[in-house]
C-alpha cells in the first residue's frame, strides 16, 4: 500500500522552497534580473503545492500545511547565505533544487506509487526541479564571471 507520507515530504520540501525563494526575493529586491529568474521560479514552487495539497485531499488525507523543521533549517541556511552574498545564495537554492529533484527521485522509485502520482512526478513536478537547478546553474555563472 502507497504511503501518503511520501506525498506530504514532498509538499513539505515544496512549502519549505516557497518560503526559502520568499525571503531570498524580499532581501534581493534591489537585482531586478536576478529578481525575475527567482520569481518564476518561486511561482513553480507555489505550483507544486498547490498540486500536492490537491492530490493528497483527492487520497482523502490531510495535507501538511507547514515546513515544519526542514523550513526552519532551511530559513537558517538561507539566512547564513544572504549575508554572504548573491553567490552564496544562488549555491544554497541550487543545492535544495538539487535535493528536492533526489526526492522526487525517491518517490518514483516506490513500486507501490499510484499511476497517477506517478505521472504527476516525471512530467511535471521533476522535470521543473530539473529546470530550476539548470537556472540557478547559469545564475551562478553570471555572478562568478561578475
Amino acid at each position: 500500500m502507497f504511503d501518503i507520507e511520501t506525498l506530504n515530504k514532498l509538499l513539505i520540501d515544496e512549502l519549505s522552497a516557497t518560503e526559502t525563494y520568499q525571503e531570498t526575493l524580499d532581501k534581493l529586491q534591489a537585482d531586478a534580473e536576478l529578481g525575475n529568474a527567482l520569481q518564476s521560479i518561486y511561482n513553480d514552487h507555489q505550483q507544486a503545492v498547490s498540486i500536492l495539497q490537491d492530490r493528497i485531499r483527492q487520497l482523502d488525507a490531510v495535507p501538511a500545511e507547514s515546513s515544519g523543521t526542514w523550513g526552519t533549517v532551511a530559513e537558517v541556511v538561507q539566512e547564513g547565505a544572504n549575508l554572504l552574498g548573491k553567490k552564496a545564495t544562488l549555491m544554497v537554492l541550487h543545492r535544495g533544487e538539487r535535493s528536492g529533484a533526489e526526492d522526487y527521485e525517491k518517490a518514483l522509485a516506490d513500486p507501490e506509487l499510484p499511476a497517477e502520482v506517478r505521472i504527476l512526478i516525471e512530467t511535471r513536478l521533476l522535470p521543473a526541479r530539473q529546470s530550476h537547478t539548470q537556472i540557478l546553474e547559469g545564475l551562478l555563472e553570471m555572478e562568478m564571471a561578475a
